[in-house]
């Protein structure tokens, strides 16, 4: 039997873990697998341009404790039908059938497709055209609903930890402010739970509202109580008033977010007259190996992906309940996205340490 296995859309640690579960999965059961290169643009592949390698375990030996992908991953091209959120668009008919001539020539039978909920709707477009498809879910936000965690989560909070803990020791010493950007563009986990591990005084989420007025009232409170330093965490898709702050609002696909963090720390400088700092956290958070949580997690995700084309349990996803993996029918999964509940425990936690949300 003859699987592929290719990543789409953003990457995070873990992708080179799950691609190295696939292959020891598939390599037991005496399947050969076909990794294609940058996503679904592999599947283009010709006589004139072979964009994709048959992988086995001695290239795959290892690649868990490594960052990023050996296979490559893109969120644009051919294959780009996710527009935004609840916007999906349709692939080329000429691009299809270039896929078909691939799937014939490889003599493909399954495809394991890695990637986000745009990435899983596209599989489940192919899977129209006679591939079947099982999906990893793959996003470093860990905000979908079908999965209790994605990997490359924890990794990232490891990045913001690691990074709030470095810049509070210089903050305090110059008992200045820093407003720390995190990754985070409908869901806020990276910046509650890396705030909360970083000692944050404020967290800044998508899913709670806020007033700068209130944010500036905290923070004198902390100051005449005589904290020298001040930690404040905004994630990138928390809205400044009703509006996102956007690099490129033109871009194909989604509106690249950043810049939040500039307009939170002018403001508050000027309105608090403490000295203050940014610094956007950026692809920090994406690049570097991944903790040995999510090694681990990718490595059953990939596994537990060959399992389910064993059982032909295909158009579905792998996801995490509890301690298990189970297989969801893909069109349902990619349905719900997890957002921060603003009166979760995690939430309510926060607040007991003196976190300020600004509502």
């Amino acid at each position: 039997m003859n699987i592929g296995v290719l990543c789409s859309g953003g990457d995070c640690p873990g992708l080179n873990a799950v691609i190295e579960g696939v292959v020891g999965a598939a390599t037991r059961r005496g399947w050969k697998v076909v990794g294609f290169y940058d996503g679904f643009e592999g599947l283009l592949s010709d006589e004139n341009w072979q964009h994709y390698q048959w992988l086995d375990e001695n290239i795959c030996h290892g690649i868990r404790s490594k960052g990023g992908t050996i296979l490559g991953t893109v969120n644009k091209g051919n294959f780009t039908i996710k527009t935004g959120v609840n916007q999906k668009g349709e692939i080329d008919p000429v691009v299809l059938e270039k896929v078909k001539a691939t799937i014939k020539r490889l003599d493909l039978e399954a495809l394991v497709v890695v990637g986000g909920d745009g990435s899983q709707s596209t599989a489940l477009l192919l899977a129209e055209i006679g591939l079947p498809v099982v999906g990893v879910p793959k996003t470093i936000d860990n905000d979908l609903g079908a999965t209790d965690v994605t990997f490359g989560f924890n990794s990232a909070l490891e990045v913001v930890s690691e990074s709030m803990d470095r810049l509070q020791t210089t903050a305090n010493a110059h008992q200045r402010m820093f407003v720390i950007e995190a990754m985070g563009r409908h869901a806020g986990w990276i910046a509650l739970q890396g705030g909360m591990a970083g000692n944050a005084d404020v967290i800044l989420l998508p899913e709670i509202p806020f007033d700068l007025n209130k944010v500036v009232d905290a923070i004198k409170l902390r100051k005449a109580a005589g904290q020298r330093e001040i930690m404040v965490v905004v994630s990138e898709g928390a809205k400044l008033g009703n509006d996102l702050v956007m690099i490129d609002a033109t871009t194909k696909g989604e509106v690249r977010l950043g810049g939040i963090a500039n307009l939170v720390a002018e403001k508050l400088e000027v309105a608090t007259g403490i000295e203050t700092r940014v610094a956007v956290l950026g692809h920090v958070q994406r690049g570097g190996s991944p903790i040995a949580f999510d090694r681990v997690l990718g490595t059953r995700f990939g596994s537990f992906a060959v399992e389910m084309i064993e059982n032909k349990q295909f158009n579905c996803l792998a996801s995490l309940h509890g301690t298990e993996m189970v297989a969801m029918p893909i069109e349902e999964a990619v349905k719900t996205l997890k957002l921060v509940d603003p009166n979760c425990q995690l939430v309510r936690t926060a607040r007991d340490l003196g976190v300020c949300f600004g509502d």
